[in-house]
């Protein structure tokens, strides 16, 4: 390893470091203030930093971290059961397998009306924690969602986010990882937890 990959590792366990102990929030601003601590001119990518992240976490949490993983990946399928009329989506942390402390369950459901998503939800007895609209800019582009926070039995926060039907066959790309975020749906995640509960679908 030459000094420059030597101190490119460095700066990518220093931003882990600091999004894993909650000191930075967002990948961009971790790598920034890593790279100023340890003198340096060039960033390391989201993913170099992701994986020293999920080295972390691993270290830090241990075999309780995969329990977890799988727990929360039975109360994110039962809560896509009852949405399964929408076609839900497990993605982020719980589809990858690299959640930490403070990860929540992520889902995506296409709808045209998020009230109807809502409703529907409220009528089954979750606990509804808060909701929100969203607006990012992508390349020119706005996209709007809404986001309902749910709690599980387990006390967990589960995100489902309505999109539109528009986006449903838009391929989206993954800002940490760089491929394809595909996510599973109820017949994968349930293929996932019956043959490897544990799995992670990470690059290679």
């Amino acid at each position: 390893m030459n000094a420059d990959s030597d101190l490119r590792c460095k700066i990518a366990k220093e931003a882990a470091t600091l999004l894993y102990f909650g000191a930075e929030k967002e990948y961009k601003q971790a790598k920034l203030k890593a790279a100023n601590t340890l003198g340096a001119h060039f960033l390391p990518t989201n993913l170099e930093v992701a994986v020293e992240l999920d080295k972390i976490a691993e270290a830090h949490e241990g075999s309780a971290r995969k329990e977890r993983l799988v727990k929360m990946r039975k109360e994110a399928l039962q809560i896509m059961r009852f949405l399964k009329e929408y076609s839900p989506i497990l993605i982020g942390s719980v589809w990858r397998g690299t959640i930490r402390r403070g990860s929540d369950i992520d889902i995506t459901v296409y709808h045209d009306v998020p009230d109807e998503i809502l409703n529907f939800i409220k009528n089954r007895g979750v606990k509804i924690s808060r909701t929100e609209w969203t607006t990012v800019n992508k390349k020119g582009k706005t996209e709007e969602s809404f986001h309902v926070y749910v709690e599980t039995a387990s006390k967990q926060t589960a995100e489902i986010v309505v999109r539109s039907p528009d986006e449903a066959d838009c391929k989206r790309k993954c800002e940490v990882f760089g491929d394809e975020l595909k996510g599973l749906n109820v017949q994968e995640l349930k293929r996932v937890l019956e043959e490897n509960p544990a799995q992670k679908f990470i690059p290679a």
